[in-house]
């Protein structure tokens, strides 16, 4: 565990030895900044920025705008923070390795394909799986719902899973299968899945900031988003619209990736794919998104389809793994070797 800040900490003792009655709630970081009273505390959180981290990383004008204050005040906040919170201090590598070590691995039910993520699906980080249409990407998806709920020792997370469902791909039938080919009961499995449709990319932008009050209600140890490029796509049409369309995708992955650091939680995308008419040699697909995605993505998978219920899964980007591929099966409970 990292140590905690020596200036919140003197800033608590002061506040304990005081003689002012506790709040019934409790005091939080928002209340350490000068400044900030309890109305301004309140816009802060209602807007998403519920620690001092969040307000450290974030700009002026992103807070002056979405908390209707002067640029001047924001600018004032965003400072206390970074100096409460420590922001752009450097670590060494001991210290980042010791860090590493709250990583989890979560099982994908195959072992060929969890060796080639090296050891199953990554917290603190987003992975990517695109491949055309029945590939098996959302079969995937489903399989890990059902699998963060299982006991760590059978490779899951005993955890809650939330899912953006832009497609509306989810079913609970498919779900109940898999249940029940981990040996579990199919409701209890359920009863952690929080499902969310979103109807537009605005809409599943939103539903991110949803999932983080969940998550500090539940134990969520994953976040789905199938598919993330749908709404984008099809919002953002003509090369006109690219510069918005990348410029909003690129916000809605950092946000995930935010998510993913905070809760110490592992995000799956499914993405889409296009056909390029110029390639005459070799496979043709490309992913939504572009470099944005490209960079963004911690680890990318393209899914083929091979011979019946196969499929094969290419690593295809990984800052520690190098390019391999394992071969799958998508059968009635669910993923395997």
């Amino acid at each position: 565990m990292p140590k905690r800040n020596k200036n919140i900490e003197k800033v608590e003792e002061i506040i304990n030895d005081s003689a002012a009655p506790e709040d019934e709630e409790g005091a939080d970081d928002l209340s350490l900044l000068p400044g900030v009273g309890p109305a301004t505390a309140e816009k802060l959180r209602e807007n998403g920025f519920t620690d001092l981290m969040a307000i450290a990383v974030t700009s002026p004008s992103n807070l002056s705008e979405m908390c209707s204050i002067g640029e001047g005040t924001a600018a004032k906040i965003i400072s206390s923070a970074r100096k409460l919170a420590d922001v752009g201090n450097f670590l060494t590598g001991v210290e980042v390795m010791e860090r590493r070590k709250s990583v989890e691995k979560l099982t994908t039910s195959s072992t060929a394909f969890d060796e080639l993520l090296g050891g199953g699906v990554e917290t603190q980080a987003i992975t990517e799986v695109y491949g055309e249409f029945g590939s098996g990407k959302t079969q995937i998806a489903h399989q890990l719902a059902v699998n963060c709920t299982l006991k760590k020792g059978k490779g899951g997370f005993n955890s809650h899973v939330v899912i953006i469902d832009t497609e509306n791909t989810f079913r609970p039938e498919r779900i109940a299968q898999m249940a029940e080919g981990q040996g579990v009961k199919p409701t209890v499995v359920m009863k952690s899945i929080h499902v969310g449709r979103a109807y537009n990319s605005h809409h599943q932008m939103l539903l991110v900031d949803k999932a983080g009050e969940l998550a500090r209600e539940f134990p969520v140890k994953l976040l789905i988003v199938d598919s993330l490029t749908a709404h984008f796509r099809a919002e953002y049409m003509g090369r006109g619209a690219l510069a918005g369309r990348q410029q909003k995708l690129n916000k809605h992955i950092h946000e995930l990736q935010k998510f993913a650091d905070k809760f110490n939680c592992a995000v799956l995308v499914t993405n889409q794919v296009m056909s390029r008419p110029d390639v005459f040699f070799g496979d043709p697909t490309k992913p939504i998104g572009g470099h944005i995605l490209g960079h963004a993505s911690t680890f990318r998978i393209y899914l083929r389809k091979s011979k019946g219920d196969r499929r094969i899964a290419r690593l295809v980007d990984s800052p520690c793994l190098p390019e391999a591929e394992a071969v799958l099966t998508i059968v009635t409970d669910g993923v395997r070797d």
